[in-house]
């Protein structure tokens, strides 16, 4: 038996002694019993727990030189969001993507303020492309494409149509 083994069934054991045994109350009939979920998040907890003890190194080892930035290092992988709803009812201006605020390079805004012409009302469906970390494009059926540009900071649309 390992020193790690031997430590987790000691602080198993510590632990089941400071447990107040006494029946369990009846479930009603409108919950689910929680035991199938408590044994499934102990196994995560207990595996975690080895993992993590098992992989941590006895001596720190040196971090790797960093790699030289230059023109062959390739760019990240685009990250695709099919079915993406643009909100288009103000004109193209403006996305969220997550918890990120987006702005057209290209604003498409209509003189009065409405969707473009030839653009769905009020959302566009199409694909969102994440390109790098601060920009994405827009791409629907129609042909439609806009370039986006991440608004550092913000954490509301800049206007909101009525």
């Amino acid at each position: 038996m390992t020193d790690v083994e031997d430590r987790l069934r000691n602080a198993f054991h510590a632990l089941a002694d400071t447990v107040d045994v006494r029946p369990a109350p009846r479930p009603s009939p409108r919950r689910r019993p929680a035991a199938p979920l408590l044994a499934a998040a102990a196994t995560v907890l207990v595996a975690g727990v080895i993992v993590v003890v098992a992989a941590t190194p006895l001596e720190p080892k040196p971090a790797p030189p960093a790699a030289p930035t230059s023109a062959l290092t390739p760019a990240p992988t685009p990250v695709t969001l099919p079915n993406f709803a643009l909100l288009t009812h103000c004109g193209v201006d403006e996305a969220k993507i997550g918890d990120r605020f987006y702005e057209a390079e290209t604003p498409l805004i209509d003189p009065a303020r409405s969707s473009p012409p030839g653009w769905d009302n009020p959302y566009q469906e199409g694909t969102m492309t994440l390109t790098s970390p601060d920009s994405a494009v827009f791409r629907d059926h129609f042909g439609h494409e806009v370039r986006f540009r991440q608004r550092p900071g913000a954490t509301e649309f800049k206007h909101i149509c009525e």
